[in-house]
């Protein structure tokens, strides 16, 4: 099973990939690399590049669902790297933008990172984790403390707000998203035969409020940074978010795993993190537009 789950989860990653480029372009056209607003998103829903964009985001996540429900957080989460580079390589040649030696190296660091720790993790993980109601509590109750926070801060200070904002906002949103997939999924096809009556309503509201807020701040991140960076963030950052539950809350390695490997699992964590945080200072896009902003300083 955690085999299908991983091919599941690779094709996954390449319908996530080109309907992100896809609402990337549209949203960028849409926008000018202003900040999103309510009527601009009307508008995009009459765009049919990003109405594509959005029905291969829905295939690629419901091929993720499946992955999740066959699989675990640890191992299935970080697969979705491998969207940064089918995204990189369609938008560079979409957009014309010739990509520099360091954005090179960052997305090879995020890959490669997030690559290790799938095939240790495989190795240490419970394939079979029963979640009980105070581990589900707890998940939705660190998610409402952290829509409390980006929300706010969304309130407070919308027009000051930069692209990496928002991408580390929907990183960690939809981190917890995919942990309450995961939950939901195994409540819904439980031996019992009750489905849709193991499902507790909380984790239904908190799934809706983070997959609207996430969703929101992925547009929004599109409208002012490149869609290979906003990808970058959310495989590296939303995984990441996963991984950390699936092990310190819902328990999903397993007690015998030896230093060695957890030491080298982190190694590889913190490789991909430090990748993202390279490409967001040098990617060409990024690059472009901190010469622009000094220039009109200048002015």
């Amino acid at each position: 099973m955690m085999w299908l789950a991983v091919l599941c989860a690779v094709a996954g990653a390449f319908f996530l990939a080109f309907g992100a480029q896809r609402q990337g372009s549209a949203v960028q056209n849409n926008t000018g690399g202003l900040a999103l607003g309510g009527s601009g998103f009307v508008r995009l829903l009459r765009n049919p590049r990003w109405v594509l964009g959005l029905l291969l985001l829905g295939a690629g996540t419901l091929l993720n669902v499946v992955a999740l429900t066959l699989g675990t957080l640890t191992v299935i989460q970080p697969i979705g790297a491998i969207a940064l580079v089918i995204t990189t390589v369609v938008n560079s040649r979409d957009q014309g933008i010739r990509l520099n030696r360091a954005t090179v190296v960052s997305i090879t660091a995020c890959v490669a990172g997030s690559a290790l720790f799938v095939l240790m993790a495989v190795s240490v993980v419970r394939e079979n984790t029963h979640v009980d109601a105070t581990q589900e509590l707890t998940v939705v109750m660190l998610l409402a403390a952290v829509v409390i926070v980006f929300g706010g801060c969304l309130v407070l200070f919308k027009h000051r707000l930069k692209a990496f904002f928002y991408i580390l906002g929907a990183g960690v949103l939809f981190g917890f998203v995919a942990v309450l997939t995961r939950i939901i999924a195994k409540q819904i096809f439980d031996h019992n035969g009750l489905f849709l009556l193991n499902v507790q309503w909380y984790s239904i509201l908190a799934i809706a409020v983070a997959g609207g807020l996430g969703s929101w701040f992925v547009q929004s991140a599109y409208a002012s940074g490149p869609p290979d960076l906003v990808i970058a963030g959310l495989t590296v950052i939303d995984p990441m978010v996963g991984v950390a539950i699936g092990i310190v809350i819902l328990g999903e390695l397993r007690d015998d795993v030896p230093p060695v490997v957890a030491i080298a699992m982190a190694g590889a964590a913190l490789l991909a993190i430090v990748g993202v945080i390279a490409l967001s200072r040098h990617h060409p896009d990024v690059v472009k537009q901190r010469k622009a902003a000094k220039k009109e300083q200048r002015k």
